[in-house]
């Protein structure tokens, strides 16, 4: 897989940029042809940096945040990302305010939840929900039904990476899409064009990573 991989920059910001690795690759819930390794985004503190200063500036002058909610191990993004929002809101938005991040978690009924010193970060919060990618969607969906259950209110989504649109009638900001990928495709599992021609999965894929299968 890795000898086939290749990099795609940010337009605008050629220093951000993702490995793309072909291949047949399966999650929880989709079967996808391109593995996009944004592991670095996510953890270097540079990069992280950088992907914050983009991703805050749909927000900048328009929104107020008062909690960012980080899924798939985005926390360092979502730290910088408050940090820029508190620097360089309008005066009238988020500069001068406080922003907390915070990451629910899952019971053992497989429920998001967040702690009890944290339920007053959400209720009546505006909040902004940071997702490492999006593909089928199915992290987005959960988790705005947990801060529905909680009672924050939606004050924006951001990704690095939207796969396609997933119809939720939100405006969803992000960094690369499946335009930006060679001839990407993700499919329901049961009807993976990749399993029907024969092709064996190459990696399990999570927000942790991949996991290579040995055939």
């Amino acid at each position: 897989m890795k000898d086939k991989a290749y990099k795609v920059s940010l337009t605008k910001n050629p220093k951000i940029s993702v490995k793309i690795i072909p291949g047949h690759f399966a999650t929880n819930s989709a079967h996808i042809n391109n593995y996009l390794d944004v592991s670095p985004l996510k953890s270097n503190a540079l990069q992280a940096r950088d992907v914050a200063r983009e991703l805050a500036i749909p927000y900048l002058s328009s929104s107020i945040v008062e909690t960012i909610v980080c899924m798939e191990n985005t926390k360092v993004i979502g730290a910088f990302l408050a940090e820029e929002l508190l620097e360089h809101g309008m005066s009238v938005m988020n500069s001068g305010s406080d922003i907390n991040v915070v990451t629910p978690l899952n019971n053992t009924s497989g429920k998001m939840i967040f702690f009890d010193s944290e339920i007053k970060l959400i209720t009546n919060r505006k909040i902004l929900l940071l997702v490492a990618t999006i593909s089928s969607g199915k992290t987005v969906r959960n988790t705005l039904e947990c801060l529905e259950y909680y009672g924050g209110e939606l004050a924006g989504i951001s990704t690095l990476f939207l796969a396609s649109d997933l119809d939720l009638d939100l405006e969803i900001n992000t960094l690369f899409t499946a335009d930006d990928i060679h001839d990407y495709k993700i499919y329901n599992p049961a009807e993976c064009e990749l399993c029907k021609a024969g092709v064996k999965v190459n990696a399990i894929i999570s927000s942790e990573g991949y996991k290579k299968i040995s055939n």
